[in-house]
């Protein structure tokens, strides 16, 4: 496997080399969560979208894939070595659409170790990706003053009531930085819960304290998912965001108690 590309000049490879993959273990950083409130059932979701390759007659051919890699997969495969990868396909011969998938699934699922869902979309049948909106109740438009910016998982504290609800919120609020570059990364976050009902202004400030915060996708919602556990204590959970695409890919996470699979409902900003 290649060394993390992250942060380096890179060349760019056009012909087929899954060496380019760096896998990076999700154990690193759930050491820094509370085993017990990761207990979850879950996916990342990619999409890309700059996928090219020649077919035996040299003619290019392009498609859109969604990759899916299970959440209990021993590693997530960092994005730009992932954009690489993919890169190497550009002028490299496959003898059809098919033989490509199962080529990426079968080096996904090696660096994950874990079985990754490979699907090919041609452009004119690619209906999953139309445009939609996350179903939920928006939270952004609260008249309140915030001036902390630093993660601040204590805001939760004291942020359920008495009353017993099951509600969808969501925000476009949701804003994260590379663990490794310090890029930023935007997101729209949709929280499902059955249980006390939580404060929204709490949960606002709680989200937007991540706008500082340096990690990669999939931990910070594997952390919001545990840090609304650990506080609001719900019955029930789920935790998805939305990431906009860099590179051509998009990054989807979602994290649940309750849920054995969700949409992949793209969104504006995507």
């Amino acid at each position: 496997m290649a060394e993390n590309p992250l942060g380096k000049t890179t060349k760019y490879v056009s012909l087929y080399a899954p060496d380019l993959l760096f896998p990076i273990p999700r154990s690193e950083k759930r050491k820094e969560l509370e085993s017990e409130f990761l207990s979850f059932k879950g996916a990342d979701i990619w999409n890309a979208f700059e996928l090219s390759w020649l077919n035996q007659n040299g003619l290019p051919q392009v498609a859109v894939a969604k990759l899916v890699f299970p959440a209990d997969s021993l590693n997530i495969v960092e994005s730009k070595s992932l954009k690489l990868y993919l890169n190497s396909f550009n002028q490299t011969k496959f003898e059809s659409p098919v033989k490509v998938e199962s080529t990426i699934a079968k080096d996904l699922s090696q660096a994950s170790q874990a079985k990754v869902e490979v699907k090919l979309f041609k452009l004119d049948q690619a209906s999953e990706f139309n445009i939609y909106g996350l179903e939920g109740e928006l939270i952004d438009e609260q008249d309140i003053e915030i001036s902390n910016y630093q993660y601040c998982p204590d805001v939760l504290q004291e942020a359920v009531g008495g009353e017993l609800v099951t509600e969808v919120l969501v925000s476009h609020l949701l804003k994260s930085n590379c663990l490794i570059t310090s890029q930023p990364d935007w997101a729209s976050v949709q929280i499902k819960y059955s249980g006390k009902k939580i404060d929204r202004e709490a949960l606002l400030r709680y989200l937007v304290s991540f706008r500082s915060h340096n990690e990669f996708h999939e931990q910070c919602v594997e952390r919001i998912f545990a840090d609304i556990k650990k506080f609001c204590q719900p019955e029930r959970l789920t935790v998805y965001a939305r990431y906009t695409r860099r590179g051509g890919l998009d990054i989807n996470p979602w994290r649940s108690d309750v849920e054995e699979n969700m949409a992949n409902i793209r969104l504006p900003r995507q």
